[in-house]
């Protein structure tokens, strides 16, 4: 295995062209030059450099000319590594999880701030099921997530009431006798509401369209091929509200909440704490915290 700090001698000795100018150069004395010189020829088995009687002017020779270009080289080499291990680490990555249903503008303009004043820090989004981001939060794939639940379900670090409303198509016909239904997956709040309020009214319903995707549900309504209840953000234009005279009675307020993990929330974390805690706050159609005294449909 070749010594660098010989190697290193061995450069400086050749590129001053003396033992005594190059132990000047390494703040050594001349002899401890020459030793270590020959430590490296000892090495090699290779005469490495011509020498003068006196010390005073050396030179490589062929076999030193060699070992003088793979010395440069390794000690390129070893100063690369050096400086890439002291350098500053890669950038911290942090996962959210935020649901299939959040409001886009909003989320974007959130990512974009927070990378704006984090460069040194990745956010990688996830969205999903809220079944799913809770999911990843246990299993550590997640770091923060944004979940649709029921009000008060468990601790949180960030809570705000959302109210919900019954959408339709423009052409929507209030004397349906079997309500189509526009509806997310099983799991979904939004699901489990509609139906407890449409059988607590015995109303009776059948599935008419399914989607995992808010863009795909919010099409279907628009396209009359059934209801929905989604968060008041998510009615578009193309939509109608409904409401008790068209035989949909206002359900309870849902809640989305912000939840960690089991560990405490590192300093950047808290920075992307506040940044959701602002952009959610923001929401002009949100209801103040504790607002309302809708009764709860049964947890499911």
């Amino acid at each position: 295995m070749l010594d660098l700090e010989l190697l290193k001698t061995l450069v400086c000795v050749v590129d001053e062209g003396s033992f005594t100018r190059a132990a000047h150069r390494v703040h050594r004395t001349q002899s401890t030059v020459s030793q270590q010189v020959r430590k490296l020829e000892q090495s090699v088995g290779k005469t490495l450099l011509w020498r003068d009687r006196t010390g005073g002017n050396v030179s490589a020779t062929e076999d030193g000319e060699l070992m003088l270009a793979y010395a440069r080289r390794l000690l390129a080499i070893a100063g690369e590594a050096e400086h890439v291990l002291s350098a500053p680490r890669a950038a911290q990555v942090l996962r959210l999880g935020v649901p299939e249903d959040f409001d886009v503008a909003r989320l974007t303009a959130l990512l974009a701030g927070f990378a704006a004043n984090h460069a040194d820090v990745r956010l990688e989004t996830l969205s999903g099921m809220s079944a799913d981001l809770r999911a990843g939060l246990a299993s550590g794939d997640l770091d923060l997530a944004l979940v649709k639940r029921e009000p008060g379900d468990g601790p949180c670090l960030g809570a705000w009431p959302e109210r919900l409303v019954w959408v339709g198509g423009r052409q929507w016909r209030p004397d349906a006798a079997v309500v189509p239904l526009v509806l997310f997956p099983q799991g979904c709040i939004y699901r489990k509401r509609m139906i407890y309020a449409l059988e607590s009214a015995g109303r009776p319903w059948h599935v008419a369209y399914h989607s995992h995707s808010l863009a795909g549900v919010q099409a279907a309504v628009a396209a009359g091929l059934g209801v929905s209840l989604l968060p008041a953000f998510a009615r578009l234009e193309t939509h109608a509200e409904l409401g008790a005279t068209d035989g949909f009675a206002a359900v309870p307020l849902t809640e989305l909440a912000i939840i960690g993990g089991q560990h405490a929330l590192s300093p950047i974390e808290q920075d992307l704490l506040a940044a959701l805690k602002q952009a959610i706050g923001g929401d002009d159609k949100a209801l103040p915290a504790g607002a309302g005294d809708q009764p709860r449909s049964p947890s499911t």
